[in-house]
């Protein structure tokens, strides 16, 4: 074979290569990064691998826009403003009726730790709209009276409050099911890798750029060190979510401390030795709810909780007996953490 007859094999070969790496790449997922705010100044962060590159930003808006017309009591016209102002309301939404029964759910599940209905104690303590702060023992006992899901009709068509003053809070819930329905509206457009993230509450499907779980941190629950990393886990298509006393809180004029974390039983702020819980659940709606009750019935009764429930898993960091910091895994997460500051 002659030199010129080589050179143009070799040239045609070296053409088809370049053909199937450029071929090979294109058709490989990129990661896809959309951030903004939603629920007032609360930021969202949602990575997606998407062959085709798509920006979502606009239906993701129009997804939380609806989600917090629907449930959001800081717009006047939400569906739940209207019921805690009216009494009633027609659902124009699927968000509402959806809230209702996973409320109920894990509000029986718990024995009352979770319960939606203390929006008028959040307000009391200066968690809500800040009408009031440091109600007295018989505030609190008049307040007790409007707790309980037991004082709430409901349908898949409308709520009803059967009591007048019962006041709808699902603060406590709602970041992981917004969280949800991005993730199902990301499903169904066939994105089978991504990870939704909205005020430090996370689901997660499949893999990352690098194909591996996507890794979320745990943060270090310390008033003085927000944003440190104490632990991380690798979500496997899960929802997560951390409930902790050490961001949301208010010092009174007495000086004391008072927790956002309020036990539905007695009406009070609950503070105790349990840091931070972080629940892992099949949804993040779930997860976000399970979370805060871990932190009303405290280390013992939420380990009791998340182990007799093959759904769920649990990180909890807590005060041991000395005051050292230590934590406890569930069964289905030893073994699983990415990296511990401690050490451990």
């Amino acid at each position: 074979m002659d030199r010129n007859k080589r050179s143009r094999i070799y040239l045609i070969v070296l053409l088809i290569a370049i053909f199937v790496v450029y071929t090979y790449r294109e058709n490989q997922p990129k990661e896809v990064l959309i951030q903004g705010t939603t629920m007032g100044t609360i930021a969202y962060n949602i990575k997606y691998l998407d062959k085709k590159q798509r920006n979502f930003k606009m239906q993701f808006d129009s997804l939380l826009k609806d989600f917090n017309q629907a449930l959001s009591t800081y717009i006047p016209s939400s569906e739940i403003s209207t019921l805690n102002n009216a009494g009633r309301v027609e659902f124009e939404l699927p968000y509402f009726h959806e809230v209702l029964e996973a409320s109920n759910k894990v509000h029986k599940e718990t024995n009352g730790a979770f319960d939606p209905t203390i929006g008028q104690l959040i307000d009391a303590w200066g968690f809500g709209d800040g009408k009031l702060i440091a109600p007295d023992s018989a505030q609190v006992d008049s307040l007790l009276g409007f707790v309980g899901l037991d004082k709430i009709s409901y349908n898949s068509e409308y709520a009803a409050l059967d009591i007048p003053g019962v006041k709808l809070n699902f603060s406590a819930i709602a970041k992981g099911q917004a969280i949800d329905v991005i993730a199902n509206w990301l499903t169904k457009q066939g994105m089978e890798n991504f990870m939704v993230e909205i005020g430090g509450e996370v689901r997660t499907r499949g893999k990352n750029i690098d194909g591996e779980f996507w890794t979320i941190g745990i943060e270090v629950p310390d008033e003085k060190r927000i944003g440190g990393l104490f632990d991380a886990l690798h979500l496997e298509n899960q929802g997560m979510a951390t409930s902790g006393n050490y961001r949301n809180f208010r010092v009174l004029e007495d000086g004391r401390k008072v927790a956002h974390t309020i036990d539905p039983s007695t009406g009070y702020p609950k503070m105790q030795t349990l840091l931070s819980a972080t629940v892992l659940a099949p949804s993040c709606m779930l997860a976000d709810a399970y979370a805060t009750a871990c932190m009303v019935l405290g280390k013992e009764k939420s380990i009791e909780l998340i182990e007799a429930d093959p759904t769920l898993e649990c990180y909890l960091i807590f005060a041991d007996e000395n005051g050292e910091t230590t934590t406890y895994l569930s069964s289905g997460l030893k073994g699983k953490t990415v990296k511990t500051e401690n050490g451990e």
